[in-house]
């Protein structure tokens, strides 16, 4: 893919400097368990040992860090399945600024505890995602308050790509990086500052079978409604919103895309468990069977593969059993 604008690389960077005392740099490992295709060359990068269990409180963290003095005394907002608003709810904790969580009925109860615990307030509008959204959108609009988007922020993107800043200073060379995706901050984070540092790394973005929003626009070079079915990755699901800064972004850096089913996630989930210990959501499930499923073409290459988050609903806990 051609290279993108120098001016992620610095954002990035600053991204970098400006949240490392309060994000985690989350190690990277082999595996315990090599196997023939799981050589020592094919590592594990831990996001879901990141604060908040998920790779998501470095974007908020960046994007809350830049708000101006007045946008700090207003407070913020924002709608969220799960991950983003628990990470929202904790960087503005963790920066003394109120936090405003919009959610839809279908948000587990282990998650909305977990983002009141932080002292956020949670409104719980509508009947889908899109309807809390929509709701959060209209109150900052209302209200003047910062609606912090999950994905399309350049800020929250650039909080994103510290993932890669840490991985290309933990490994000397990085063949190929397979990330799941959704609105695409996160791979596209990644792939931003990888281009600019290691040009021949090869991004590799990853979806269900089931949801693969993203994917599908970049097909047809547009973004596009696409259709849906429920799926392990929930952290992922969900369609692209129109202008989404995201999708040129993707254009731009992702070299291959990989769609895998649910049993190929729920197989990659049950083996890092049983293998490694490793308790992760659907999302990072779809990056290691990507993996899995062309194990046999990254043989004697350095492979990157980034679990994005631990954070299971109980319906997925279910269903990992």
């Amino acid at each position: 893919m051609s290279g993108t604008s120098p001016d992620w690389k610095d954002r990035i960077l600053a991204a970098h400097e400006r949240i490392r005392s309060i994000v985690l740099e989350t190690p990277v490992v082999s595996s315990s368990h090599p196997s023939r295709y799981i050589s020592p060359l094919v590592k594990f990068k831990l996001e879901n040992q990141q604060r908040t269990g998920s790779f998501k409180f470095r974007g908020a963290a960046n994007s809350l860090s830049l708000l101006t003095a007045e946008q700090r005394r207003a407070g913020v907002l924002t709608s969220s399945t799960g991950n983003h608003g628990l990470a929202v709810a904790t960087a503005a904790k963790t920066l003394g600024i109120r936090a405003e969580i919009y959610v839809s009925p279908q948000v587990s109860a282990p998650k909305l505890d977990a983002i009141r615990n932080c002292g956020a307030e949670v409104r719980v509008v509508g009947s889908n995602p899109l309807d809390a959204e929509l709701a959060a959108r209209a109150t900052a609009r209302e209200t003047g308050r910062k609606y912090i988007s999950p994905y399309n922020d350049p800020n929250v993107i650039a909080g994103q790509g510290t993932v890669a800043v840490e991985l290309n200073r933990q490994l000397p060379r990085i063949d190929a990086v397979f990330v799941a995706v959704g609105g695409g901050g996160l791979i596209g984070g990644i792939g931003a500052y990888l281009k600019a540092v290691s040009p021949h790394t090869q991004i590799i973005g990853c979806w269900p079978e089931n949801s693969p929003a993203l994917c599908e626009c970049l097909k047809q070079g547009r973004i596009v409604e696409v259709p849906e079915s429920p799926t392990l990755s929930e952290s992922t699901a969900g369609g692209v919103e129109p202008g989404a800064i995201t999708f040129e972004l993707g254009q731009q850096v992702i070299d291959r895309t990989i769609l895998v089913s649910e049993a190929e996630i729920l197989s990659a989930m049950r083996q890092l468990r049983d293998h490694e210990g490793w308790v992760v959501e659907g999302a990072a499930g779809v990056a290691f069977a990507a993996f899995l499923k062309y194990a046999e073409e990254f043989t004697d290459r350095t492979v990157a593969i980034i679990l994005c988050g631990g954070n299971l609903s109980p319906r997925v806990s279910q269903q990992l059993q």
